[in-house]
């Protein structure tokens, strides 16, 4: 899928630049193009120095966390959801702390480190697999609790607009949040709908309810602040959790005599490993991406998808963010890509930028993950797995557009 989309980029930029010289009389299309490609390729490096520091950072951080025993502590809390949600999955079965730990990665919004951990949850799930083609009930609610971008901390997407010169890179955090809850809990519940998971057991109900309480509390505080105030408090909070969240991980490693140092330099060094494979991967599909966008094709789409918009009475703005939807669910690096060049095209702070940013932490890469995840253990029946992803995927699409509506006008 990867394969075709990257390829369709540039062939569909190559039709559009000769349209462009031969029926709209412009020959420096082509000129736009090559310097694209020059230009992210550039990109790709500045962007790819600033990820070392920041992937290996908080894998560092990520380590402490788990030789403190915080990760398994969180595990053995969720245990009674899980053995409830999950009732294949036994208690102290090896895959409840990975999958813990790759929820605390996504949480974090470091996909990239929470997909090898992922990997090593969905092969500890398939040893409870009593058909190794078809997939299980917890390995699809896995997947799709993982599609549907569980990201409370989205530290990625703060790092790309600071890159980009946001002078707040934390101004997304609670329309992040918002609309991740969104399609999060989409996700649970048509999974549970298909699965005729018990969610009225009191544990799971207890759970939800009060996550829902806490939620529903949270929208009416923010209902009654003015836009100004709600953007100020988003502010505060995302660097608050940001740094409260390290100085914890700290003090309880202390706590529990971990040698802090040597267990961050550890982890830094595996976010190292994983970083250092990603720079083709984003010199490809900034590339791509760079020369659609000169080509004038992706503009076309837009105006066509605009004037419909408009045609139906709808505020047009959110148009310009829907790149970074519509690639998304095939394509983490292409959606990133996207979101990178609508911040260069139309600034970081820009609403589109900003509604590309939610829609960027709200949902997940669907098809990649499917592949991944259950290619790697050789399922080949995906069974309800591909309905439930895309159903997060949609809520979370719509709820950031609504959400940012809400915020940043």
């Amino acid at each position: 899928m990867l394969n075709i989309l990257w390829l369709a980029f540039f062939l569909i930029a190559a039709v559009a630049g000769v349209f462009q010289w031969l029926v709209l009389g412009d020959p420096d299309v082509f000129s736009r193009l090559v310097a694209s490609l020059f230009d992210m390729a550039d990109l790709s490096v500045k962007l790819m120095l600033l990820l070392f520091g920041t992937l290996t950072l908080w894998m560092g951080f990520l380590r402490i966390a788990e030789s403190a025993g915080l990760v398994q502590g969180l595990a053995r809390l969720l245990g009674p959801l899980f053995r409830r949600l999950m009732p294949g999955v036994p208690a102290g079965h090896p895959a409840l702390g990975l999958m813990t730990l790759n929820f605390a990665a996504n949480a974090l919004g470091l996909d990239n480190a929470a997909t090898p951990i992922g990997l090593r949850a969905m092969h500890a799930l398939q040893t409870l697999n009593p058909d190794p083609k078809s997939a299980t009930n917890a390995q699809i609610l896995f997947l799709v609790l993982n599609s549907s971008s569980l990201t409370l901390l989205p530290v990625s997407i703060f790092m790309y607009r600071a890159q980009q010169g946001a002078p707040d890179p934390t101004l997304v955090f609670l329309p992040i949040l918002l609309a991740t809850s969104a399609s999060t809990l989409t996700g649970l519940l048509s999974v549970a709908l298909v699965q005729r998971l018990r969610l009225g057991d009191p544990v799971v109900l207890a759970w939800l309810g009060g996550g829902a309480l806490l939620l529903g509390g949270f929208m009416a505080l923010l209902a009654s602040l003015s836009a100004g105030a709600v953007a100020a408090l988003s502010s505060l909070l995302g660097n608050l959790v940001l740094f409260g969240v390290i100085i914890a991980f700290l003090a309880v490693g202390a706590w529990k005599r971990i040698p802090v140092y040597e267990s961050f330099i550890e982890g830094a060094r595996d976010g190292f490993e994983v970083c250092k494979n990603l720079l083709p991967y984003l010199v490809a599909m900034l590339c791509a991406i760079g020369v659609l966008r000169a080509s004038g094709a992706l503009d076309l789409v837009l105006d066509t998808i605009r004037w419909a918009a408009h045609g139906m009475g709808l505020d047009t703005r959110f148009v310009d963010a829907l790149p970074t939807a519509l690639v998304k669910p095939f394509s983490g690096s292409a959606a990133r890509a996207l979101l990178i060049e609508t911040m260069q095209h139309s600034g970081p702070d820009s609403f589109a930028a900003l509604l590309a940013a939610t829609v960027q932490g709200s949902t997940e890469t669907t098809f990649y993950v499917l592949a991944v995840y259950f290619g790697a253990v050789g399922i080949q029946r995906a069974r309800h797995a591909v309905g439930c992803a895309l159903l997060a995927d949609l809520a979370g699409v719509l709820a950031s557009i609504g959400v940012c509506y809400w915020f940043f006008t």
